[in-house]
């Protein structure tokens, strides 16, 4: 059964080795940019300084005892990578999904699992949008990273977002940019599925399927 907590400095160490190691988003591309050094120190500075000036900037999915996935979001202010993408600036009142991974065998729904408690999470803290770079094709063109993830592993599908509730509000031919308005009129359901499956869980029995959320108030289902 897939779980979701808050990544904080003390869940750090449950992150799965892609979502450690993957500093995508925590670096700018610059080609004059030094040697890279340690991704997984780098990673987690970068989870310390945004939690400590900001707050909460991930979610953490687990299979059990093992790492399923991870999502990641911050002010784009605090992202290196939201300025190199050519549909950019993110809006000023949003808050950038700035990756989401799952690790290998991670059951299927891990992704709308983890988008689902990043919606969540930002609704309570009055947050009015979320906005992410989609991408169309495995090709990302010069936007790539120093440890060659890029699209394949860090960049939410174009699809899978627009079938959450996102729409496009820059196109582009491999790099839209999409919005998805918080309201909270919206998640109801999906807050009342969480505390069913929480509620059925501590008890023992199964609950509905992975892959079948509610962010955006209809019911969604998503192979990733």
């Amino acid at each position: 059964m897939i779980t979701i907590r808050p990544l904080d400095l003390s869940a750090v160490d449950q992150l799965g080795p892609r979502a450690r190691k993957c500093v995508y988003w925590q670096t700018d591309g610059n080609e004059g940019d030094a040697a890279p050094g340690d991704p997984e120190f780098e990673k987690e500075a970068w989870i310390s300084h945004v939690s400590l000036e900001w707050g909460v900037c991930g979610q953490v999915a687990r299979n059990g005892e093992h790492s399923a996935g991870a999502a990641f979001y911050a002010p784009p202010g605090m992202v290196p990578r939201a300025a190199c993408f050519p549909t950019s600036p993110v809006g000023s009142d949003a808050i950038l999904l700035a990756g989401m991974s799952v690790e290998r065998d991670a059951p299927t729904g891990s992704r709308t699992s983890l988008l689902d408690a990043v919606v969540v999470d930002l609704r309570s803290r009055g947050i009015k949008a979320i906005e992410a770079f989609g991408v169309t094709s495995q090709d990302t063109g010069s936007i790539t990273s120093r440890d060659m993830c890029g699209a394949g592993s860090c960049v939410a599908p174009t699809g899978f977002l627009i079938e959450h509730g996102f729409t496009v509000v820059a196109d582009h031919e491999t790099h839209p940019r999409l919005r998805l308005e918080i309201e909270s009129e919206h998640l109801w359901k999906a807050d009342v599925e969480r505390a069913l499956d929480q509620l059925f869980a501590e008890r023992g029995f199964a609950t509905r399927k992975l892959g079948v959320l509610s962010v955006s108030g209809v019911s969604a289902r998503s192979g990733g």
